[in-house]
């Protein structure tokens, strides 16, 4: 089994970021880690981190991420107006879990718009667990695929 797991803009920067909102484990240490879970749910990853909508959507386009059983994704402030986005992962066909770090209804200029809610390969969404939510995100996704 193939996991993508996709970050989106100022994922990066965690660890430097506002820890009260993000903690302070930077995306290595969150990576390192998802590697290590990963090898006990025997499904393999790959990662992906852009802060621009366009290399995300190149990722999930490529051959090889189309291989993929399904993903988990962080779309940061892209979750707000990144129609195009949310379209490749219509296109995408697999199914994904939304990831927030930080409680989405909580923080954010455009509180009330989620681009994702209704695309239907989306099985769930995770928000304001921190870096647990990677955790359980990859839980989730696994037993929905061995599932289908």
């Amino acid at each position: 089994m193939k996991i993508l797991v996709i970050n989106g803009p100022n994922l990066n920067m965690l660890g430097k970021r506002d820890p009260k909102k993000y903690g302070k484990i930077t995306l290595m240490e969150i990576i390192n880690k998802l590697r290590k879970q990963g090898k006990r749910l025997d499904c393999e990853l790959d990662f992906f981190q852009s802060n621009h909508e366009g290399a995300i959507i190149d990722f999930l386009q490529k051959n090889s991420s189309r291989k993929s059983d399904g993903l988990i994704i962080n779309p940061g402030a892209l979750i707000r107006y990144a129609y195009s986005l949310r379209q490749a992962l219509v296109d995408f066909n697999k199914p994904f879990i939304e990831l927030h770090m930080a409680d989405i209804n909580k923080t954010g200029v455009n509180k009330k718009v989620n681009i994702l809610d209704d695309v239907p390969n989306r099985i769930g969404q995770i928000s304001g667990l921190k870096e647990k939510g990677y955790f359980n995100a990859l839980e989730k996704i696994v037993n929905f695929i061995k599932k289908i």
